[in-house]
């Protein structure tokens, strides 16, 4: 094995998650002074990570943007990543963005940017701060907006293929699995589940190629099947 390969990544970087977490969130919640929204499709994400959000002229949120100091207010944005399929525990990930929301461009009405402060990730590893300068920089994994239909449909039609992927992990498995479902993809591999009958086990296994696109993600997966199964695996992580 070669230098570069023992370098190379495993799994997206923290600021990529987050940048995939806002990719394919259509809600969010938002807390300012005093006050508390349920933001559903209302707001985008532009290049570098811009988040812009988009209330109605008559939302209290608007009138207290106009009656704020500075014409600036003070911003607390939540997004909770909830994987697409039914099973245990499914929030995957919280990302917590501060910052001032502000008018944007006058072209674009009653739109409201928001200037950030910081950007943390939660998951089950662990609280990460990501740089702003990271977080600007980083792009949404490739299969960010993609992932739900892919592991929908994995796990809908395709259950002997997921039953074939927990199989690669051979003994280092955990015996008494009552079930196991498709919990993520990324360009780099897939991460299962095995529920037991208390707790369960995640299971990463890297393909033998980064992926570009679904239709590659989807040709990597059936590589897993057919490879050697010694290069793919990630240890299983257990969770009670």
């Amino acid at each position: 094995m070669t230098a570069a390969a023992d370098f190379a990544p495993s799994e997206p970087t923290a600021a990529e998650c987050v940048r995939s977490v806002l990719a394919r969130a259509v809600s969010l919640s938002l807390t300012t002074q005093g006050q508390d929204y349920d933001l559903i499709g209302m707001h985008s994400v532009g290049s570098k990570g811009l988040i812009t959000l988009h209330p109605q002229a008559d939302s209290p949120l608007t009138a207290q943007i106009a009656a704020a100091p500075r014409g600036s207010l003070a911003a607390l944005l939540e997004f909770t990543d909830i994987a697409p399929t039914a099973l245990r525990d499914r929030v995957r990930a919280r990302v917590t963005i501060s910052g001032w929301l502000a008018p944007a461009d006058p072209e674009d009405g009653d739109a409201l940017r928001l200037d950030l402060a910081r950007v943390t990730l939660r998951t089950a590893t662990g609280t990460h701060d990501v740089g702003l300068d990271e977080f600007t920089l980083a792009e949404p994994d490739p299969l960010a907006v993609e992932e739900a239909a892919m592991l929908t449909h994995l796990a809908d039609a395709h259950e002997e293929m997921v039953a074939d992927l927990v199989a690669l992990a051979g003994t280092r498995l955990p015996h008494g699995a009552v079930r196991a479902m498709p919990l993520a993809v990324d360009r780099y591999g897939i991460t299962l589940r095995c529920e037991y009958r208390e707790g369960h086990c995640d299971l990463r296994l890297l393909f033998p190629a980064t992926a570009r696109d679904a239709a590659e993600a989807g040709e990597q997966v059936r590589r897993l099947l057919t490879t050697p199964r010694c290069a793919h695996h990630r240890h299983p992580s257990a969770r009670h």
